[in-house]
């Protein structure tokens, strides 16, 4: 780096006089540039960020309605996809409104594009997610069985994602704000991905 610039300030006009630096911010500004040969540019430093794709998945139960209806109030520049779900449709649910309604092996096929950012929503721990699904009142014993032994598989692929956010009971505008900072530290890389829709 100190090379570097070494080589650019020896390439510079002997003739040329700096301005000394008790001189007004204009004059100074003036005599560098007439001393590097060229004007400052005001074009941005960094490129501006591309489309990002998050994709914010989970446990039933854990909170992704609660985390994204919040993200919608409070972030700008977002847009909002209709959910991909594998489960079966509820009553009164609406394909394309609601959800899409796809097949396990779709929604396995999602999780291999490399375009996208995969964050998993988690509850504290299983005994505060049990919780939440029992407080619900939506789902009988047999169901409730069903959703736990779910959530237990899914746990286990937590290391396939990108990032774990902790959706903590009466936390809700933490987990918001750690979605956030994911959204923000993506669109700061240097090296963004290129999205595919």
């Amino acid at each position: 780096m100190a090379s570097d610039i070494k080589t650019i300030v020896s390439k510079r006009s002997p003739y040329v006089p700096l301005a000394p630096i008790t001189a007004d911010k204009p004059e100074i500004f003036r005599s560098l540039e007439a001393a590097l040969g060229s004007p400052f540019s005001t074009e941005p430093i960094s490129p501006p960020p591309k489309p990002l794709i998050i994709v914010i998945s989970g446990p039933s139960g854990v909170g992704k309605d609660a985390v994204i209806k919040k993200l919608r109030g409070v972030r700008e520049g977002i847009h909002f996809v209709v959910t991909a779900t594998s489960r079966a449709m509820r009553p009164g649910e609406v394909e394309g409104i609601d959800y899409y309604f796809v097949s396990k092996e779709h929604y396995i096929e999602i999780y291999t594009w490399e375009f996208c950012r995969f964050i998993f929503l988690v509850a504290e721990n299983e005994t505060a997610l049990v919780e939440r699904l029992v407080e619900r009142k939506t789902e009988t014993t047999e169901t409730l069985l069903v959703r736990i032994s779910t959530a237990r598989q899914e746990v286990k692929h937590v290391k396939d994602f990108d990032y774990v956010v902790v959706n903590a009971e009466g936390k809700l505008d933490n987990a918001v704000k750690l979605v956030e900072s994911i959204i923000d530290a993506e669109k700061a890389k240097v090296n963004q991905r290129n999205v595919r829709i």
